[in-house]
């Protein structure tokens, strides 16, 4: 019995994290996924071309720039999962170990017309992520409510892309 309760807390500890995570990578390999056809998928260098070109775009956002920047070294590592056709989400989680910032980068959380009942559910770290990626400090802030007046403040400045 203390067997079975060892080795669930250990597979606890190496599974993969919340379903949050990798979202950015695996909107990458989607995309690139949606713009072969299938013989293409089985076919290591046409993967490698294919997130190449991918990465070129220049239409790209800053998330997305980022995961072809930690993806482009490992482009073999890549294409050897994507090949054998297994899914999006275990392809990121199987390159993370090769770079564990590429499940890092997430999407930015959206809070056009979010009510303060509503950003009170959110961590102090993701209210602070909100004001970062709004190029806004929060100097002298001790208490939830005051990053969550602050990110209120901010809201004109939500929709300004980087």
């Amino acid at each position: 019995m203390k067997t079975a309760s060892i080795l669930l807390s250990l597979a606890a500890l190496i599974a993969p994290a919340t379903a949050g995570d990798c979202e950015v990578c695996i909107a990458v390999i989607e995309e690139v996924r949606s713009g072969m056809t299938k013989q293409q998928i089985k076919d290591k260098p046409s993967i490698e071309a294919a997130l190449g070109t991918y990465c070129k775009r220049t239409d790209l956002g800053p998330r997305e720039r980022k995961i072809c920047y930690y993806i482009d070294p490992i482009k073999r590592d890549v294409a050897h999962p994507f090949s054998l056709g297994m899914p999006s989400k275990k392809v990121c989680t199987r390159i993370n170990s090769a770079n564990p910032e590429i499940c890092s980068v997430k999407f930015p959380v959206k809070t056009e017309k979010m009510e303060k009942k509503d950003l009170s559910k959110l961590r102090v770290k993701q209210l602070k992520s909100i004001l970062a990626d709004r190029g806004v400090e929060c100097k002298g802030c001790l208490e939830k409510d005051e990053f969550i007046k602050r990110v209120q403040d901010t809201e004109h400045l939500a929709n300004v892309e980087l």
